[in-house]
């Protein structure tokens, strides 16, 4: 009897550019987050919650339910179509760039709305560095 599974290859599945075995992992896991990744995932968040507490606080009463709850959904919805590392939509990295920062200058003027100018200045210079930092990263 023979088998009719495909005999083991001892040859790697795939290999790296200067033809040695890739680092694989195993299935299921991912390599660790960088600061820089964990970072960027905290002025992600900020930004969420500074668009929420906008919405609620600066406006009155029916309309701050429909801002407290409709800026930072869109804020969200924008971000996992375009700049999520499973965005929906493949763009390039330029237009990514730009919904990210969009995101990150409405968080920025949310601040300032709020008369927390120092805030927000401070948001946005660590908030863009930390984007731009991850973003060179994402071409290495």
């Amino acid at each position: 009897m023979t088998d009719p599974r495909p005999a083991p290859s001892s040859a790697p599945l795939s290999t790296g550019g200067d033809g040695s075995a890739a680092n694989e992992l195993p299935a299921g896991t991912r390599r660790p987050l960088s600061a820089v990744e964990v970072l960027a995932f905290v002025c992600e968040i900020v930004a969420f919650l500074v668009l929420a507490v906008w919405g609620f606080v600066f406006w009155v009463f029916p309309w701050n339910v429909v801002a407290g709850i409709g800026t930072p959904v869109a804020a969200i919805l924008l971000w996992a179509l375009f700049v999520s590392p499973r965005a929906v939509f493949s763009v390039h990295p330029f237009v990514r760039a730009i919904v990210e920062l969009l995101v990150y200058a409405g968080a920025t003027a949310a601040f300032w709305a709020m008369g927390l100018t120092w805030v927000g200045v401070v948001y946005a210079v660590i908030a863009i560095t930390v984007g731009a930092i991850a973003g060179r990263r994402r071409f290495a």
